[in-house]
């Protein structure tokens, strides 16, 4: 068997492993801090290493830092101590509407700013032996937060490795000017009307689909977890989005492109061929326009794809998973 075959056997979801990943959580330091505005921000490390760079794990919409316990199991079995982020208005991090249902923020770079006070003040004295020098992993929406943090603080990130990253969201066919003409008309009438943000169209409180619907993941073990996890701690929900989530999600993609110059650090990013949530062509166009700005930084002219994988590249089958993960890892080993 191939050296390959048995990362892939090791890595497999198999009771043993959930076994072990339940211990290994058992070890895992979970907090919280408030921020400068009073939002209570959620966080879990596991630090162990203090010698070592520790990994900063940035994820996407919905999320929690409990749907990365088998990643940061992996992840601390090829040595790197890791510190996740529950961004404000999701997961065990305070939510920011009276319907704690909905996505929300009011601007995309309070998430950038939430991670900047977690990685330059809360962990160096939290943690003040250990290394503040870091990598960073982030995946979708969490992508789109990571660049805006780095185009905007200064920061000790030694390398970026991006899953998916939300340089823009799919408009599932539309043109761009109608998607923000929607957004940004939907935007104006609800502030007119209410101060109670509204859901963009076809959102609401539910956002489940089955394991045949989604889009996500091709793994049903891991789809099926999540959704267990989800049923036994119903705080984590989070429905759809609201019509201003959308606006700023589209301004942050404006910023992402203007500020592109300011990227000063290796990044890698790696695409879901079959993806449907993100628009793979502004991957596409964020790629070459970063390497003919910063060619030294981003020597590829396109992403790296995942052939076959839906959106979720740290929650696919092994098959894809692993590649994701390996991509990662020898990236970070590159720029140790």
């Amino acid at each position: 068997m191939t050296s390959a075959a048995n990362l892939v056997s090791k890595r497999a979801l198999t009771a043993e492993k959930i076994a072990a990943i339940e211990k290994f959580w058992q070890s895992i330091h979970q907090a919280s801090f408030t921020t400068v505005d009073q939002v209570d921000i959620a966080y879990a490390t596991n630090f162990t290493r203090p010698d070592k760079p520790y990994l900063a794990i940035v994820p996407g919409r919905s999320e929690s830092y409990l749907k990365y316990q088998e990643l940061a199991f992996d992840l601390d079995a090829l040595g790197y101590d890791c510190v996740i982020i529950d961004h404000r208005g999701q997961g065990l991090s305070m939510r920011l509407t009276a319907n704690r249902l909905q996505g929300y923020v009011e601007s995309f770079d309070h998430y950038a700013r939430d991670l900047h006070q977690l990685l330059s003040q809360v962990l160096p004295v939290t943690y003040p032996q250990h290394q503040q020098n870091s990598f960073m992993l982030a995946h979708s929406m969490g992508g789109a937060i990571a660049l805006r943090y780095l185009q905007i603080y200064p920061n000790n990130i030694k390398a970026l490795s991006l899953s998916s990253p939300m340089i823009a969201i799919a408009s599932n066919g539309l043109p761009t000017w109608l998607a923000k003409f929607l957004v940004t008309t939907g935007t104006i009438i609800n502030n007119c009307l209410s101060n109670t943000p509204w859901y963009f169209l076809g959102q609401s409180d539910s956002n489940l689909s089955s394991f045949d619907e989604n889009r996500l993941m091709h793994s049903q073990p891991r789809f099926q977890r999540f959704r267990d996890l989800y049923h036994q701690r119903p705080e984590l929900k989070l429905g759809g989005v609201t019509f201003h989530w959308l606006q700023q999600a589209m301004k942050n993609t404006d910023k992402l492109f203007i500020d592109l110059k300011k990227l000063s650090l290796p990044i890698q990013l790696m695409q879901a061929e079959k993806e449907c949530i993100i628009a793979n062509n502004a991957q596409n166009n964020f790629c070459l326009q970063l390497n003919k700005l910063k060619p030294s930084y981003y020597p590829e002219v396109k992403p790296i794809v995942v052939s076959g994988a839906y959106h979720e590249l740290f929650f696919e089958i092994d098959q894809y998973r692993d590649i994701a993960i390996n991509n990662a890892i020898a990236w970070f080993a590159q720029h140790q």
